[in-house]
Formats: structure tokens, sequence, C-alpha cells
């Protein structure tokens, strides 16, 4: 007797989950701003900050393995002339404006950088940054498209 007799064959198609870019574009700047809070938190404790990602790399007998590398991550605030803690927001490459020619928010001092963190990460979850998010992404896409 046939194994395969023995069990239900049918024909089906597995349904992939909508992505709504928009909700991916939330997501993935709000990982980023967490990622950006634990490195400012860390340099306010005055310990290093380093992310590790996994990448795929051959080892000596040319087998592909999964290696644990660190991560470049690129600080996101900036101290002016007068000792001022400035957080701007990137996305897709390009800064983020929360208001006309406005890119940056002042939080003053370092301490109070991831409480600034904290209530942008509350505008990305209710969606006030979705249109600026949405043009970035879609910037982004125009430049790695190919000229016809």
């Amino acid at each position: 007797m046939s194994h395969l007799k023995a069990l239900k064959l049918t024909s089906a198609v597995p349904v992939r989950a909508a992505v709504d870019p928009v909700q991916r574009a939330r997501e993935k700047m709000i990982a980023a701003l967490a990622e950006q809070k634990q490195m400012a938190e860390a340099k306010i404790a005055g310990q290093a900050f380093t992310p590790t990602h996994v990448v795929r790399k051959k080892n000596a007998e040319g087998v592909r393995v999964d290696v644990e590398a660190p991560k470049r991550v690129r600080q996101g605030w900036f101290t002016d002339g007068n000792g001022k803690v400035f957080f701007a927001l990137r996305y897709a490459g390009k800064a983020i404006d929360f208001a006309k020619d406005k890119n940056a928010i002042e939080a003053g001092e370092l301490s109070a950088l991831p409480k600034v963190i904290d209530t942008l990460v509350e505008a990305v979850r209710a969606g006030e940054l979705d249109a600026q998010l949405t043009a970035a992404a879609t910037e982004r896409g125009q430049m790695l498209r190919k000229p016809k």
C-alpha cells in the first residue's frame, strides 16, 4: 500500500499577507528610533554601543554561514557650537522635514534626548509623519529605478 494514499492530498495556494507600505514605513522608523534611543542612553551612561546583525559569509571551506557582525549605525543627533543637542530624523537616506524648512528637533541636553525620541515614536505610531515617510520612500524608489 502506498504511503501517499494514507494522506489527504489537495491543491492549496498560500495567502500572502498584504503588506501595507505605510505600516511598513512606520515599523521601520520605530525600529530605527529604538536603536537611536539605545545609542543615546549608552552615550549618557558612558558606555559603548555596539549593535550587531547577522550576515552571511563564506568560511574557510567555502561554505556560506551566518556570522554575527557589528552593525554600523549613524548617530541621529548633533551638537551645535553652543553645546545644544539637536535630533534629525532620516528615512530612506533623506532628512525628514517635520514642518516647512524644519528638519531638526532641539533637545537642549543629551540627557533629554531619550524623551524626545519617545515622543517621536508616539508621533510615528499616530501617523503624524506618514506623509513625510511616504514622500521619502517614493523619492528613494525613483533614485533606485533604472533609467529606461
